[in-house]
């Protein structure tokens, strides 16, 4: 988890850097980070399901789906400093409690269903 922290740290400088933490309330993070995942949505929104992943593959469309997942990597890394949340911790957290709740051999090629 020492690349989050990394990542974290140089954001962190960034913003420093610039006087933009005055800027960056939970409320406006979250409204940027939407706005960026909503730009990575569009770039696959009108594309058949069935080869998206492959089309992703190749350029124009890799590059910009790579600019895009860095935008909401970046929001998301500088929403959980400001909330004090260690996003490591609690990504992992997440996956092991995601463990428990969907054992393989009772999930395994089914969708989950929501709970």
């Amino acid at each position: 988890m020492s690349d989050l922290i990394d990542l974290r740290d140089r954001m962190r400088q960034f913003t420093e850097a610039r006087d933009w933490a005055q800027f960056h309330d939970p409320k406006s993070l979250i409204l940027a980070l939407v706005g960026e995942v909503g730009e990575l949505a569009e770039l696959f929104q009108w594309l058949p399901a069935d080869t998206a992943a492959d089309r992703a593959h190749d350029d124009p469309l890799h590059s910009r789906v790579s600019d895009e997942l860095a935008d909401v990597l970046l929001y998301l890394v500088r929403l959980a400093d400001v909330l004090d949340i260690d996003l490591g911790e609690a990504a992992s957290r997440k996956l092991r409690g995601s463990s428990l709740r969907f054992p393989p051999e009772q999930v395994r090629g089914q969708a989950p269903e929501k709970r």
